[in-house]
């Protein structure tokens, strides 16, 4: 048996308990009516297991029944054996014990109610391997990538199904989550996973007869504009979504919502805004006061960064209409990557920064910069820009927004000399002045530039840098 199974992590916790030990047992040490040296109370070898600072207290966290099985151990040891320990446990909580597999010896737990195997390393878990009374199952934090085993012979009484920050959110896994699998099901928890077909996972949920509680928050589908007030509006049964209760009035405002047939629930609207920015030093004042009158520099300032690019909403409409026959879309994909002209085109892309790699191009988010006007310096520089972005890849967008936005701040400076007297036009004919102006007896200075040197201010120079994200 491998120790990183269910039941072999059960067995050692179980043996840990040393319920055929002292100060548990019935051994030579209990005083069976006769004191002596070599004998005990019952009631000391029960502070023998309850005091902290004893040798033998033992950490029973992992279930609420673990600790008063120890005590029946000393009260009526004649009573434990291998059938009644583990028909005794109706809560186990195995947390963070790398169990990889739930094997069959987990149905030994014959009255099992509750099951919680957060923070392991599980990929599957076989739904026949499971007690049939069990009713809470926690797999959150896990490498479950597709639930088919588990809805094999899912446990018919099952009232909550803890699935959050796995593999899951495929077309697959969606149609595993009907009332047809979960009948009985309260409350399901599919945060921080990769759901993102919002009408489809609707679709599904609303045939739970029992599901009240749902959690949905970390997923890409969260971030589109119509989120929460179209899933609210499509689950009428619903009283509780993300932790938050559902009010009378929030269910009231989003009534309708699914007979809008042209509202476009897959994308995202997400407006940037730069406000002021303060606690950068006047660059005039690191001048040497020795330096010669030209140049002349003028500087400037401007805040720059990076997003997703934007989509016109005609374009999301053709992008979901297009999406309608994915199966065959697929296929032509797949048919379509072997192409030269879809390599040159992935070719082409990678000049671009991408948020993550698809193996096709079409299916690539691509970002572009954003740079804010160009002011020059001030104790408080007001930038006030706002830029609003609708995003159609929601996936993409997760994950551009877990990496974080990063702000640029720029400084640009235009170093500017007197222009070319015309003698020295007239012995240099390829140079060229930027700007000529005569008076009557005199001349004007007349000034050409060399390129622009810009420069990156780094940001830990800045005392405070007042901008605002948000996500509409």
């Amino acid at each position: 048996m491998s120790s990183n199974t269910i039941s072999a992590v059960l067995e050692k916790l179980i043996r840990h308990l040393c319920l055929e030990n002292f100060p548990c047992g019935n051994g030579s040490w209990r005083s069976a009516g006769i004191k002596g040296a070599e004998t005990e109370e019952t009631d000391t070898l029960l502070d023998l297991l309850s005091c902290p600072r004893s040798p033998w207290w033992d950490d029973t966290l992992w279930s609420p029944q673990a600790a008063a099985l120890r005590q029946l151990a000393v009260l009526r040891p004649e009573r434990l054996n291998a059938d009644f320990v583990y028909s005794y446990f109706t809560t186990l909580r195995i947390v963070d014990k790398d169990v990889s597999f739930v094997d069959d010896g987990l149905l030994q737990f014959s009255k099992l109610e509750e099951l919680v195997l957060s923070a392991n390393k599980i990929h599957d878990i076989p739904g026949g391997n499971l007690p049939s009374t069990l009713k809470v199952l926690e797999l959150c934090a896990n490498q479950v990538s597709s639930l088919t085993g588990l809805v094999s012979r899912p446990p018919p009484h099952l009232q909550y199904l803890g699935l959050g920050s796995n593999r899951l959110g495929s077309c697959e896994d969606i149609s595993h989550l009907t009332g047809r699998h979960w009948p009985r099901l309260v409350c399901l928890d599919l945060s921080y996973s990769e759901f993102e077909d919002q009408w489809a996972l609707l679709n599904a949920l609303c045939t739970l007869p029992c599901l009240k509680t749902l959690v949905l928050e970390g997923n890409p589908l969260t971030l589109a504009s119509c989120y929460p007030g179209f899933t609210v509006d499509s689950l009428p049964q619903l009283s509780c979504l993300d932790g938050s209760w559902i009010s009378p009035e929030e269910r009231h405002g989003f009534k309708g919502l699914t007979e809008m047939r042209d509202l476009i629930v897959e994308w995202a609207s997400a407006s940037v805004s730069v406000g002021r920015m303060r606690g950068i030093p006047d660059p005039v004042m690191s001048v040497d006061e020795n330096a010669p009158e030209f140049p002349l520099v003028t500087y400037s300032y401007y805040i720059s960064y990076k997003f997703l690019r934007h989509q016109t909403a005609a374009n999301l409409k053709l992008d979901r209409e297009s999406e309608c026959d994915s199966a065959p879309a697929a296929e032509r994909m797949e048919s379509d990557s072997e192409l030269p002209s879809v390599q040159n085109c992935e070719k082409s892309n990678t000049r671009d920064l991408m948020v993550h790699t698809q193996e096709t191009c079409c299916d690539v988010s691509h970002v572009s910069q954003h740079s804010t006007p160009k002011l020059a310096w001030s104790e408080s520089m007001d930038f006030s820009d706002t830029q609003t972005y609708a995003v159609r890849d929601l996936r993409g967008f997760k994950r551009f927004l877990s990496q974080g936005l990063q702000l640029r701040i720029e400084l640009e400076k235009v170093l500017s000399w007197p222009a070319p007297s015309e003698d020295s036009i007239a012995t240099k004919p390829n140079q060229t002045a930027k700007e000529k102006k005569s008076g009557k007896g005199k001349e004007s200075l007349r000034l050409w530039q060399y390129p622009k040197v810009t420069s990156l201010t780094p940001c830990t120079e800045l005392k405070s840098l007042l901008w605002l994200f948000s996500v509409d």
